[in-house]
């Protein structure tokens, strides 16, 4: 019995599907019967300009909404992209540089924000765009589907309303027909009705509402990629001051090693006009106890005056003072020599390179020189010279003081103006000329 029932319900089912079906196939057959009748011009055809162009819009507007929405997607896989290079080359840095280096935990500390900050990024974009584009492209199939119904249902209308005229029009009008066709004509008039008043009343809506989206979407992506580029230039100039820093350090490291005393040749403490530009000669290393002044040297070019009686003899009647030594050496004799003989033989040992005195000279100045190049002091007891400044060449207050090449002297520009030779300096001889 209950094996009756289940089939002949399941022959109901049958029947039922292909009751269905076969309304369909005529539906799909009197359509396009009606179009073939539209197209030929043997029926008028119910037309919308108004709709027409919200439909014209409408897929406007979703195939510009499809096309940003590619686009995007591909920004953001470009973004990702981006992420992935960036991290990579911060761990190739992070892998090269060494312990020991200037700002380790810096640089660590630095791929590590930039990692999460492209993250953030990527995640904020996703939130502010992609979502809401999503949405928004998400209703434009159901309005698609319910546009292309009302078309269906727009031809169902026409159709019902030639058969309707057709009856009427007839030479044996069958009322049963005229009322059967009315009444199909009156459904068909109202579903076409309510799908066209529910589009009509969508589609300007979804038009106008593209603007807010476009808005919407591009603000929040300026605003999120602005914030990233400027908390990702925070770390990158955060970078450029480490690096700035590890330069300096192997700088400093770079110094410490090829440091060299400075005082090794003059030429490197001066400014160079010229590769022709002499070297100072070497100053002796002196001892640190009383100077043993030369014994005095004749000059054939000079008459020594006799000593005035009111002279006081500095040295007393002696004639020489015995040196002891530790061993049995020859007894060393050391006389001093008066001022003139200092003079003397300073004179005679400075090298100069041009005629004689000329013009009126201070007290106690032997002769001048001009500076050829500029000569920077190196010691206290040297005298800085600029090119072309005029210098008087005073004595050795004692003569075993003088190196060999350097000369004692005061620029005339202090005499000028002071009056005086106590800014006293020594100089390389060479680096000037004698006029």
């Amino acid at each position: 019995m209950a094996e009756t029932e289940k089939g002949e319900k399941g022959g109901k089912g049958v029947n039922v599907s292909a009751g269905k079906l076969a309304i369909n196939m005529q539906k799909r057959l009197t359509r396009a019967q009606e179009k073939v009748m539209q197209k030929l011009g043997k029926a008028d055809e119910t037309r919308d300009t108004a709709f027409e162009e919200g439909v014209s819009n409408f897929n406007k507007q979703m195939v510009e909404g499809a096309k940003l929405q590619k686009d995007l997607k591909a920004y953001l896989l470009a973004v990702k992209t981006m992420h992935e290079a960036s991290k990579r080359l911060q761990d190739c840095l992070a892998e090269m540089y060494e312990p020991d280096w200037f700002g380790k935990e810096e640089v660590d500390s630095i791929a590590e924000d930039t990692d999460m900050l492209w993250i953030d990024f990527h995640q904020k974009l996703v939130d502010s765009a992609i979502i809401n584009l999503d949405s928004y492209m998400a209703q434009f199939p159901e309005i698609k589907n319910r546009i292309a119904k009302r078309d269906r249902k727009l031809v169902d209308f026409d159709s019902a309303r030639h058969h309707m005229a057709s009856l009427q029009k007839g030479k044996k009008k069958d009322e049963v027909k005229i009322a059967k066709a009315e009444e199909e004509l009156g459904r068909a008039q109202k579903v076409f009705e309510e799908l066209n008043v529910e589009l009509q009343d969508e589609l300007p809506t979804l038009w106008n509402s593209r603007v807010g989206l476009y808005v919407t979407t591009f603000q929040s992506m300026a605003g999120v990629t602005e914030k990233f580029h400027k908390e990702m230039g925070k770390l990158s100039q955060n970078l450029n001051d480490v690096m700035g820093k590890l330069e300096d350090q192997r700088n400093i490291k770079k110094d410490s090693k090829t440091k060299t005393p400075a005082k090794s040749e003059a030429a490197s403490n001066h400014n160079t006009e010229s590769d022709t530009i002499p070297k100072s000669p070497p100053k002796s290393r002196r001892p640190s106890g009383p100077p043993v002044p030369r014994p005095p040297r004749p000059s054939p070019s000079r008459e020594m005056p006799p000593p005035q009686d009111n002279t006081p003899d500095l040295f007393g009647d002696a004639a020489s003072v015995p040196m002891p030594t530790p061993s049995p050496t020859p007894e060393v004799t050391v006389t001093a020599p008066s001022p003139l003989d200092a003079s003397a033989a300073a004179e005679d040992n400075a090298v100069t390179n041009g005629a004689s005195d000329s013009g009126d000279l201070p007290p106690g100045v032997l002769y001048k020189v001009k500076a050829l190049h500029d000569y920077a002091a190196t010691d206290g007891d040297e005298l800085e010279m600029k090119s072309g400044e005029v210098v008087f060449v005073v004595p050795f207050d004692a003569p075993d003081e003088q190196d060999d090449g350097w000369l004692l002297g005061v620029k005339e520009s202090h005499w000028l103006a002071n009056k005086n030779l106590s800014a006293r300096g020594v100089f390389p001889e060479n680096f000037t000329q004698r006029c």
